[in-house]
């Protein structure tokens, strides 16, 4: 991208910003989690580190879900611009529909495949998450395979009822994403 994400301006707010404001909407406890130690965000919510280093988005997932005091921990990231309130509730109502046990990760399965980076996840993960961690197994969609995990997938069909246009997980890669989402009138998130 050649610029941190987080801190590039949509209509006036960084990233980090407007994915902040968005999940205050929704959510009681919000953590940010950043690979080190973080001067440059200044936030009333609690800002942590990844607790084992170098261990790209699977440690922040991990990071996240063990300093948080809740039992299920949304994960989004800061660079997407199209979050939808509805569908995240959808997401996050979907843990106890099961008879059999409540679901340890709640995860959309697009055309893309799985989006990890915008999932519910269980604490009861966090051992798998720390196993794969020392292994140096840092490919987030792992974890959504492992016999010991209960999934429930969230198909294209029943992200389409919140998301007909697909927007929902895009995210910002390069300067062409960015410069995407400033021509494009649409650029705010869904509300909450």
């Amino acid at each position: 991208m050649g610029s941190d994400k987080r801190f590039l301006e949509v209509q006036g707010k960084t990233m980090l910003d407007r994915t902040i404001s968005f999940c205050e909407k929704l959510f009681s406890e919000i953590i940010i989690v950043t690979a080190g130690p973080e001067s440059l965000i200044k936030s009333v919510h609690k800002v942590v580190y990844d607790i084992i280093p170098n261990s790209a988005a699977l440690g922040g997932i991990y990071t996240g879900l063990l300093t948080s005091k809740e039992l299920y921990g949304f994960v989004v990231a800061c660079d997407m611009p199209w979050l939808h309130a509805e569908l995240i509730k959808f997401l996050v109502q979907r843990p106890g529909e099961s008879s059999k046990s409540n679901y340890d990760v709640v995860v959309p399965k697009s055309s893309y495949g799985f989006q990890p980076t915008h999932a519910l996840y269980s604490k009861r993960c966090l051992p798998i998450l720390e196993g794969m961690i020392s292994e140096k197994n840092f490919e987030i969609k792992n974890i959504f395979n492992r016999k010991e995990i209960f999934l429930r997938a969230v198909l294209p069909d029943e992200i389409a009822l919140f998301d007909q246009s697909g927007r929902a997980f895009m995210n910002i890669n390069t300067p062409e994403d960015f410069k995407g989402i400033l021509r494009d009138e649409n650029s705010t998130y869904d509300s909450a």
